[in-house]
């Protein structure tokens, strides 16, 4: 089967469910996106990659990508292989210099992993065909986290650009990352 190679678009609140995001990818060549529905954690552990955060002490994903690095093997891709009554499904292809081998995996997981070994992800025609969604050359990009930035606005709108730093070097060291990567993106924004 052939592959289509995927990008990260963006990434936004879920209108469907509560607490969850929706990452969406996109075709490289391409205007149709793939919105997949994910959970918090994978949510921020993708958002921290993608904002270039370092956290204190390594997150989940920094561990798995550590332990493997150290061990000489690499995911050297990630494919989109099944979406079965709603849920994607993903397999890694791991290399160590000698070997192959696929393994299982989360999609929301993958993608994070993705990003952290830096190495493409792909689907299927089939899966596009059936869970995409085409963009119209109207139709506007999804706006990343639209309702906390305004959150953040409001909130942070009295503090000066040393305070931000300040609170974005706090909220780094108690992990609260989610808090960081809006702050950071305050703070871009006055730049």
């Amino acid at each position: 089967m052939e592959k289509i190679k995927l990008e990260i678009v963006g990434m936004s609140y879920s209108q469907s469910q509560s607490g969850a995001y929706a990452l969406i990818l996109g075709e490289v060549e391409g205007a149709r996106r793939l919105p997949i529905i994910i959970g918090g954690f994978e949510a921020q552990a993708i958002a921290i990659e993608l904002e270039r955060i370092k956290p204190t002490r390594p997150l989940t994903h920094d561990l798995f990508r550590n332990f493997a690095s150290t061990f000489g093997i690499m995911i050297t891709e990630v494919l989109i292989n099944k979406f079965h009554e709603g849920v994607f499904y993903s397999q890694l292809s791991c290399f160590d210099g000698e070997k192959e081998v696929e393994i299982d995996s989360r999609t929301s997981d993958a993608v994070a992993l993705a990003l952290r070994f830096h190495c493409p992800i792909y689907t299927y025609e089939s899966i596009m065909s059936t869970a995409g969604v085409e963009m119209k050359d109207d139709q506007e990009e999804i706006e990343e986290l639209p309702s906390e930035t305004e959150n953040i606005e409001e909130g942070y709108s009295g503090l000066s650009l040393a305070e931000l730093e300040e609170l974005l070097t706090k909220s780094i060291e108690n992990e609260d990352y989610e808090k960081a990567s809006l702050i950071r993106d305050e703070i871009k924004r006055r730049r």
